[in-house]
């Protein structure tokens, strides 16, 4: 076992606790009004060194993007391959139930038939059975002027309608610029963007494809996207927990 395993399976043990010391009503609030909301100081600074620290070591990971290559920005990642490392794994985890709830009341109001399973283990299994079986976390490195344009992480026929990104460095310190961008586009209005600003530690969960809103006559869907806007200096490591699995 690398030094790199050793550390991440060390911290693992708390994911449950840092998942439950958030405020979750508050979360849950900002999710409704705003299709995103930051859960702030949600890993220390020690476990966002030690996940960023994984980056250059292949043996963590099933494959490796080069974003310019495919039209989806500047920058790279790599997907974690399973068993994903124990902090990941738990707070996937942890994460899954307390937002399947969120998940399946937005599914309700849209008038979506889905409905997701309590427990993350039993919604992996209907990916598996749809074929979705390669595990999607991921770690992504920016550089000077890269970038991620607006896109949306779906990967199958399967997907769960939230996601959440954690910011392993320090913006000021580590680099400049960088930020997290959500764009929402309602049916005949222009798109909506919000920046998402965030320190080292904090994580923002995010709608992934749609989300409800309240209109006079009920609930209508919009569609919203996610990127990271030009980084203007230094180098910025982000961890994306995805819960469903990739064909």
């Amino acid at each position: 076992m690398t030094i790199h395993s050793l550390s991440t399976k060390r911290v693992s043990r708390s994911a449950e606790s840092h998942v439950a010391a958030q405020d979750w009503r508050g979360i849950v609030s900002d999710l409704n009004a705003h299709g995103c909301a930051v859960m702030p100081g949600l890993l220390s600074a020690e476990e966002c060194a030690d996940l960023a620290s994984l980056y250059p070591h292949e043996e963590h990971f099933r494959s490796h993007v080069v974003m310019a290559r495919h039209g989806f920005g500047k920058g790279e990642y790599r997907y974690f391959k399973y068993p994903l490392p124990d902090l990941i794994d738990g707070l996937r985890t942890a994460l899954y139930p307390r937002l399947a709830t969120v998940a399946n009341d937005w599914n309700e109001k849209m008038g979506v038939a889905q409905r997701y399973p309590p427990d993350h283990a039993a919604f992996l299994k209907r990916c598996h059975d749809e074929g979705q079986t390669k595990p999607t976390p991921l770690l992504l490195q920016y550089g000077p002027g890269d970038f991620n344009c607006l896109h949306q992480d779906l990967y199958g026929a399967l997907a769960f309608p939230l996601q959440v990104a954690i910011l392993l460095s320090e913006p000021g310190e580590d680099f400049t610029g960088g930020e997290f961008v959500l764009t929402e586009q309602r049916p005949r209005m222009q798109s909506r963007a919000e920046v998402v600003p965030l320190k080292r530690g904090d994580a923002v969960i995010f709608a992934v494809h749609n989300r409800p809103v309240q209109g006079t006559k009920g609930y209508y869907r919009v569609n919203l996207r996610h990127g990271v806007s030009r980084l203007r200096s230094g180098r910025r490591h982000t961890v994306g927990i995805i819960f469903h699995d990739a064909k």
